[in-house]
């Protein structure tokens, strides 16, 4: 009987080759899956970033202040080249002083109208100067970049950043030991605190705070001298304005930031031993100036023809404010610098007392809304078409006036420019500015004018 057939080797054969097909389907598999994986995360990460540039937070609030960062912000440092060694670069030789014991200052909010004055008076005289400035939209900021060009020419470079970007202020940190900060940055406005009330606690309260960690943690610490408002005030009828008055009273968001700003360096000085020094601003005005204030926007409607609100107060009073010209401003911010003393802590902790201060900065000569009108008609050769009407509740004071003995003494700080003066000046930069030149009676004189005159 013949032996059935060797089977053995075939079916060796057939394993071997499924287990090889087995093998093959495995590896396209998992080389599959690789692919997919890597074309999703790509896909992801395309996504987030296309949405990220076009489409930023929403607000329910059509006035929103948007600022021009987003979150990767802290790995830009400043957007275009931002981190690099070009970007230190540029840093490090705007906040090196010329002059021999010069200060090495930050300036928050740089590009701002107090900010751009005193950045270019402390760059002229050789300080070092870095500005800081998140270039949101407030106001309109084409005003804003014409400031941040003036001050290049000068020589300051103005990183564009947050006061809430932590990781930023701390690369500014690690780029330059600043001797002195000058904090003006701030959400500024009385009744813009009513549509966008959030802006005001990010910027006045989170801001500050957020640049006084970072500062008490730096060795050494900087000095610090920052903007409060004559707007902590309030309701206080005592006159004139003392910094001894009682700032409990406040009647608005904006003044209740400002005041808690006062609180909050109170406690950073006595916990860390940080040197804060507070100036109380008095309605300060001219070129390069706010077109949210008053002045400013009376100014543009007067020229265009358009009715002005003039207010007045509920028992038909007139409405006055200490007006306060921006060079008399600068001259006091850069005595507070020249005087505030050196903080004391170390490692974030406090090794000794440390200065703690608050100033009026004020005109001293309240002068009624009305005749301030009045001054511009002249200026410009313009009848204004006046509607008078009481003063809103929306947070305004009917009356502002500054006694300022304590800077006089501690800082020499003295006014020097009279309303119808500094108007003058302002009036002269505006039809320069924004080139209606032919539209003011040329018996005024006022020629061209240079950027820096009246920084």
């Amino acid at each position: 009987m013949a032996s059935p057939p060797d089977t053995s080797k075939t079916i060796k054969l057939e394993r071997y080759n499924s287990y090889l097909r087995r093998v093959n389907s495995t590896k396209l598999l998992n080389a599959s899956s690789k692919l997919l994986f890597r074309a999703t995360l790509l896909i992801a990460l395309a996504l987030i970033f296309y949405f990220t540039l076009n489409y930023p937070p929403l607000s329910d609030n059509p006035h929103h202040v948007q600022t021009h960062h987003n979150f990767l912000s802290s790995a830009l440092y400043g957007h275009l080249g931002g981190g690099g060694a070009a970007w230190e670069k540029q840093i490090r030789h705007s906040a090196t002083p010329r002059r021999p014991n010069g200060m090495s200052v930050l300036v928050t909010g740089a590009a701002g109208f107090v900010g751009s004055h005193c950045s270019l008076a402390l760059k002229k005289r050789g300080d070092g100067v870095l500005g800081l400035d998140n270039f949101n939209d407030y106001y309109d900021p084409t005003l804003k970049r014409a400031r941040q060009a003036l001050l290049l020419k000068h020589q300051v470079f103005i990183v564009e950043g947050d006061l809430n970007d932590g990781p930023l202020l701390t690369k500014l940190f690690d780029v330059v030991p600043f001797t002195h900060i000058l904090h003006l940055a701030a959400q500024a406005g009385v009744r813009y605190a009513m549509q966008n009330p959030q802006s005001y606690v990010k910027s006045n309260i989170a801001g500050f705070i957020n640049l006084l960690e970072v500062s008490k943690s730096v060795d050494p610490q900087p000095a610090i001298v920052w903007a409060s408002s004559s707007s902590v005030y309030g309701l206080n009828t005592q006159n004139p304005f003392s910094e001894s008055h009682r700032t409990d009273q406040p009647a608005s968001l904006y003044a209740a930031t400002k005041k808690a700003g006062e609180e909050i360096a109170h406690t950073y000085n006595h916990i860390y031993g940080l040197s804060l020094t507070g100036l109380r601003f008095f309605t300060v005005y001219g070129p390069w100036g706010r077109p949210d204030m008053a002045y400013f926007f009376f100014t543009k409607d007067i020229l265009h023809g358009k009715t002005i609100d003039v207010y007045q107060t509920q028992d038909e009073k007139e409405v006055a404010r200490d007006f306060t010209y921006i060079d008399d401003i600068v001259k006091g911010c850069l005595g507070a610098l020249d005087t505030a003393q050196k903080s004391t802590g170390s490692g974030g902790k406090k090794r000794g007392p440390a200065q703690l201060r608050v100033y009026n900065l004020g005109n001293t000569s309240p002068v009624p809304v009305g005749k301030l009108v009045t001054i511009l008609e002249g200026l410009l050769n313009a009848k204004a078409k006046k509607h008078v009407i009481k003063m809103p509740r929306n947070g305004d004071v009917p009356f502002t006036h500054a006694n300022v003995s304590l800077a006089l003494r501690d800082f020499g700080y003295k006014p020097t420019t009279d309303l119808a003066t500094g108007l003058r000046k302002f009036v002269k930069w505006y039809v320069n500015y924004y080139g209606i030149q032919s539209r003011v009676k040329k018996e005024n004189s006022f020629g061209s004018v240079h950027p820096g005159d009246s920084a």
